[in-house]
């Protein structure tokens, strides 16, 4: 097991589950079952230290670090089929399909 590859894999499908244009989404499919808790990664920090080898263990058990990623791949369709991802004001989702366009 690489904890340190399976820590940056937790911080980023954390990242992105959190850019969900759909918020009950987001709660419903990350904070409310196999995501991660809320405040357990710090918003943007992708970098791993001392702290993230202690704090997130529990992610980077096989067990759990399997549940999770199944639990992204099932945010990241429900947010596809209702909204997207919305980030830097590009919305992955739209009618148009790109900002700006009309």
């Amino acid at each position: 097991m690489n904890i340190i590859n399976r820590i940056k894999m937790v911080k980023a499908m954390e990242y992105i589950a959190r850019y969900v244009n759909n918020e009950e989404i987001f709660y419903d499919l990350w904070l409310e079952s196999d995501g991660v808790s809320d405040g357990d990664v710090a918003r943007g920090d992708l970098a791993v230290n001392e702290e993230d080898l202690e704090q997130l263990n529990y992610y980077t058990e096989s067990e759990n670090f399997a549940a999770l990623m199944g639990s992204f791949l099932s945010l990241m369709k429900e947010a596809y089929e209702d909204g997207g991802i919305w980030c830097d004001g590009i919305l992955s989702v739209s009618d148009s399909g790109a900002e700006g366009e009309e």
